[in-house]
């Protein structure tokens, strides 16, 4: 059991997180009561203050990414395998590899609401969140439009979690995500063995031919490489515009300053970052017994650090709970730190930076429709909505 849970990341919610809340509270009250906190039933410790979230994701040493994953990917490697993995990967992401995409991820948002044109109700998760970066991820690994919604439910299934600790729904799950992992690797695959074959103008066909000092990465961490980018890239970027437009939203004064100047709009999606991290955890693993602000860690333990705390630490961030789109400087973690920074946050924020420009110009009057509920996912490691549901003026 316990080498599964290390496989799919954090399965069981902590207590005091009940799946419906939205968890600001809960984290202002732990850094408040217990900064660094043990829980039994996952048999883990949880950090929740910025200095020791950022240690515990810079200190690769003493917490190691190593999960003994089925299926391990950059997140699961520790230098200088990871160092050698990135340097290949990051090949494909160049900033003016990056910046290449943007015309095609402008041509894209605005397909997507010229869909929606003539409607008065629309949901901005099923209707542009989610479709863009799946869109986008799928162009770029070479992968057929009719393939998108089997992708993106494989994702929702790899990044969900349960609040019970009951063992019948614990391993349904887990046979669930054993399932959509094998089915992801089996689907890339694929991919990949055409791409070696045929290349194409693709990802998967860079990464082919990509090296470093001579070395290669080798068709498993490909595979895995495509996985992660699945998850990681659809999504957290769907939860980036997600919040960032719920944000806006339920601050009408600060909308309507993007929609007088767009120019804004960058410094809002940083603010979002922070304010409404769209990863809200990373987990470690201890390496060997350490003192810790006064708690004795034991080697092999899991430890969380959850970032969304960290992003509104009253001692780093002034009015941590005011969403200031000019607050500077805005040193968050929201794409983590040291050797694990994210390869792909240049492109979430291209993305979400372009969606929502091109979605304030074509969509003039908006506003949330406050009859419907908004449901959180249920995911101890992404945090966003299901659905969010506006009303055209």
């Amino acid at each position: 059991m316990e080498e599964q849970k290390k496989s799919f990341g954090l399965l069981v919610r902590p207590r005091g997180l009940v799946e419906t809340d939205v968890p600001h509270d809960w984290f202002k009250k732990m850094r408040k009561s217990s900064p660094i906190s043990f829980d039994p039933d996952r048999n883990c410790w949880d950090v929740f203050s910025y200095k020791d979230v950022q240690m515990v994701l810079q200190n690769f040493r003493q917490f190691s990414s190593n999960r003994n994953g089925l299926f391990p990917t950059l997140l699961d490697l520790d230098p200088p395998t990871h160092r050698r993995y990135r340097n290949i990967v990051s090949q494909a992401f160049t900033p003016k590899a990056i910046q290449a995409l943007a015309p095609r991820i402008e041509s894209l948002t605005k397909e997507l609401l010229a869909s929606i044109k003539d409607k008065l109700e629309i949901d901005i998760i099923a209707d542009i969140a989610f479709p863009l970066p799946v869109i986008v991820i799928s162009e770029m690994l070479g992968v057929p439009s009719e393939d998108r919604e089997k992708f993106k439910e494989w994702s929702n299934i790899v990044v969900s979690s349960t609040q019970s600790l009951s063992p019948d729904e614990m391993n349904d799950l887990m046979e669930k995500q054993g399932k959509a992992l094998y089915d992801l690797q089996a689907y890339f695959y694929q991919i990949v063995e055409k791409r070696q074959n045929d290349p194409k103008k693709d990802l998967v066909s860079t990464l082919i031919a990509a090296n470093v000092d001579g070395e290669k990465l080798s068709v498993e961490e490909l595979l895995n490489f495509c996985f992660l980018l699945l998850v990681a890239g659809n999504e957290t970027t769907t939860n980036l515009i997600g919040n960032t437009m719920l944000t806006l939203f339920e601050r009408p004064n600060v909308l309507d300053q993007l929609y007088k100047d767009k120019s804004l709009i960058s410094a809002a999606i940083e603010e979002s970052l922070r304010f409404r991290s769209p990863v809200h955890s990373m987990n470690r693993f201890v390496t060997e017994d350490i003192y810790l602000n006064g708690i004795n860690l034991k080697k092999g333990q899991e430890i969380m650090a959850w970032i969304g705390s960290a992003n509104r630490d009253e001692t780093v961030f002034n009015e941590p709970e005011d969403f200031d789109i000019n607050r500077s400087p805005n040193n968050h973690l929201a794409f983590g730190s040291g050797v694990h920074f994210c390869l792909g946050s240049q492109l979430a924020r291209l993305e979400a930076n372009i969606c929502i420009t091109e979605m304030l110009k074509a969509l003039p009057n908006m506003k949330l429709d406050k009859t419907k509920e908004l449901r959180i996912i249920p995911s101890t490691f992404v945090y966003g909505y299901k659905e969010l549901p506006v009303i055209i003026e």
